[in-house]
């Protein structure tokens, strides 16, 4: 799963670090990654096992992605004034102990039997989430060089991706195989479990003496235009880029929160949830691998014109998927993960490429955009819900997004050198 990132020409450490107080941040925060990724691809075990238990309809099950991830469009400035007040570290002890809080409540979640509930409960787990992703992210671009803050960065949402899929074969061992059995009682222990783990990891972190952060220079390609800037919504490419945040993050949900009900058709591959839940981790293990692929390439290739060809190749695959049965449509689905995996870091660094001071707006922009992961799989869910179209069809949907991005590796990131 994306998290951002952030320019890491607008913040340093202040002095008080050492190099050790570096390298335990850094672990620190390769922790907090691995559980922000494990905890938000928890929920493509969620879509299913809900939609069971509560005999929903498509549209209904999205409603868990939609108030997981539309916390980022309510709570990314509220959380960036947390952060303000309390500071970077208190900030991410605040999100673990959210984190936990949402975990907790799936008790009486469960105990009710209530939907609205688990909802409820799903979103302060995500604000949570949301409060963590603006606390740490800064740190990924200060505990180092400015040369090797792509590296880290990199190196931060591999560890994201590692949570992403260890998650589905963790819901599939201890979630989906007890749906028969306990309902909605499956739940209980696991996130009992992610809870006591987040408040630990809360209360190692408050132990720990991080470096601090304090304002630094401005990126010096962006200084060059500033005054000709009111504000970060005043770029277009960050504009444009922002579009393309919510598009990826949105196809990108949207393919993962449906692939269990997929794999599970008649004329795809006609598993059950268990079985299918395995198979979405190679979805989200390839965004792993092409992150590491992904990473040499750029070095090679054009990062715009690799954005490009993986969006295009991800509308192909898709279609491959929709118009075909088996084997086929369902590995070729899978492989949009590979696709995805340079998809978020690409477009973050175009789109705040050359917004100098206004880069940490530009980036808060950027974090609200998230909220695509709320939005289009709830307009992929109302889509399968229609007898005519089903599920196979409503595919479309992400593959329509993926076409914007091909438009914004071509020609959007430019906006702002054209009209210069």
């Amino acid at each position: 799963m994306a998290s951002v990132g952030t320019s890491q020409s607008n913040v340093t450490a202040s002095g008080t670090g050492d190099n050790s107080n570096f390298k335990t941040a850094l672990i620190a925060l390769m922790v907090l990654f691995f559980m922000m990724g494990f905890i938000t691809c928890l929920n493509d075990i969620l879509v299913p096992y809900l939609k069971k238990v509560f005999t929903l309809s498509y549209t209904q099950a999205a409603l868990i992605q939609f108030c997981f991830f539309g916390a980022y469009g309510v709570m990314s400035i509220p959380s960036s004034k947390i952060v303000q007040n309390f500071g970077y570290k208190r900030g991410m002890v605040i999100g673990f102990i959210g984190a936990a809080l949402g975990c907790l409540l799936f008790l009486p979640a469960v105990s009710m039997q209530s939907y609205p509930v688990f909802l409820g409960a799903l979103f302060i787990l995500a604000s949570g989430i949301v409060l963590l992703q603006v606390a740490a992210n800064p740190y990924v671009s200060i505990l180092g060089s400015p040369e090797t803050a792509s590296a880290r960065l990199t190196l931060n949402q591999a560890l994201n991706s590692v949570g992403t899929t260890i998650a589905p074969v963790f819901g599939a061992y201890f979630i989906l195989s007890s749906l028969e059995q306990e309902g909605s009682q499956g739940v209980k222990m696991p996130y009992i479990g992610i809870a006591l783990t987040l408040i630990i990891i809360a209360f190692v972190i408050s132990r720990l003496n991080l470096p601090g952060i304090k304002a630094g220079d401005t990126d010096r390609e962006g200084a060059a235009h500033e005054s000709e800037h009111s504000s970060a919504w005043s770029y277009k490419h960050l504009v444009f880029g922002a579009i393309g945040i919510f598009c990826y993050v949105g196809a990108e949900v949207a393919i993962g929160s449906y692939l269990i009900n997929y794999f599970g058709m008649p004329g795809v591959a006609g598993l059950a949830a268990a079985d299918a839940a395995h198979y979405v981790a190679f979805y989200w293990g390839g965004a792993m691998v092409g992150r590491f692929i992904g990473a040499y390439l750029m070095q090679k290739i054009n990062p715009a014109k690799l954005l490009t060809i993986n969006a295009s190749a991800s509308i192909v695959l898709l279609l491959i998927s929709i118009f075909s049965s088996g084997h086929l449509a369902m590995y070729s689905i899978i492989l949009c993960g590979l696709c995805n995996s340079i998809m978020f870091p690409t477009i973050f660094t175009l789109s705040v490429k050359g917004l100098g001071k206004h880069t940490d707006q530009g980036s808060g922009i950027l974090s609200t955009a998230i909220v695509g992961g709320a939005v289009i799989p709830l307009i992929q869910g109302a889509l399968a819900d229609v007898p005519s179209i089903t599920l196979r069809l409503a595919f479309l949907v992400p593959a329509l997004c993926y076409c914007y991005i091909v438009w914004f590796g071509m020609r959007g990131y430019k906006a702002d050198e054209q009209t210069k």
